[in-house]
């Protein structure tokens, strides 16, 4: 079975903004996201990509642009299935203000029994996205072969949520991981379970100083801003 390497976009101006994106239109990498995204390049220099996959979200075709533009053989397949998280009626809205929503503290706590208002629950969302992860996993084992390596970007709570399902651990669990923008994570597939050979790495071991604002407890819906 392929190797899946899971890219999370860059910084946005949502997330330095503080606002839970979700879906909404016009969220664009700010100046580190862009340079997040000339690094990614580099990062990923000598692995084969068989095919790469994409959220259909602004921020993620973003990001990815600099990758393509350096492998011109390469395009990027828009999957709607690990786009972002619909969070409905939170959508576009602060997060410090959705903190004092009753529903967060079940988000935190309890996220297989969250569910957005106007939008979906967490348990959807993990669902659609491992299912993609799946058919996608049989496409390029068909097509390039059992140790293929192909690569999907996509959003924070949506790469956590694979990441679990990887692992085994319930979604009520899912809030202990952490992955920053552009941060890289792979999981290789057997035939047998999943193995996670890296998880949220972006190469900048200053990202793992403890932040005031992370000593709460609390996971960042969507995924937060990483190192400042």
């Amino acid at each position: 079975m392929p190797t899946l390497i899971l890219v999370r976009h860059g910084r946005s101006t949502a997330n330095t903004a503080g606002l839970l994106a979700g879906w909404t239109p016009g969220v664009a990498l700010d100046e580190r996201g862009a340079e997040q995204a000339a690094a990614l390049p580099g990062r990923l220099a000598g692995l084969p990509l068989s095919e790469v996959v994409t959220s259909p979200l602004q921020r993620c075709q973003e990001t990815l642009a600099p990758l393509l533009a350096a492998r011109p053989g390469l395009t990027a397949h828009a999957e709607a299935r690990i786009g972002e998280c619909d969070y409905g009626d939170w959508s576009g809205r602060k997060l410090a203000e959705l903190t004092e929503e009753p529903l967060m503290e079940v988000v935190q706590r309890h996220p297989s029994a969250a569910a957005f208002p106007g939008g979906e629950s967490m348990r959807a969302m993990q669902t659609r996205a491992a299912e993609a992860v799946r058919e996608w996993n049989a496409r390029v084992a068909e097509q390039h072969g059992p140790d293929a390596v192909y690569l999907m970007c996509s959003h924070g709570d949506i790469i956590k949520s694979l990441v679990a399902d990887a692992l085994g651990l319930h979604l009520d669990l899912f809030q202990r991981i952490s992955v920053e923008p552009c941060s890289v994570t792979a999981i290789r597939y057997t035939r047998l379970r999943p193995f996670l050979v890296r998880l949220g790495d972006t190469g900048d071991f200053g990202s793992l100083a403890p932040r005031p604002e992370a000593t709460d407890g609390d996971a960042t819906v969507g995924g937060g801003a990483g190192a400042p």
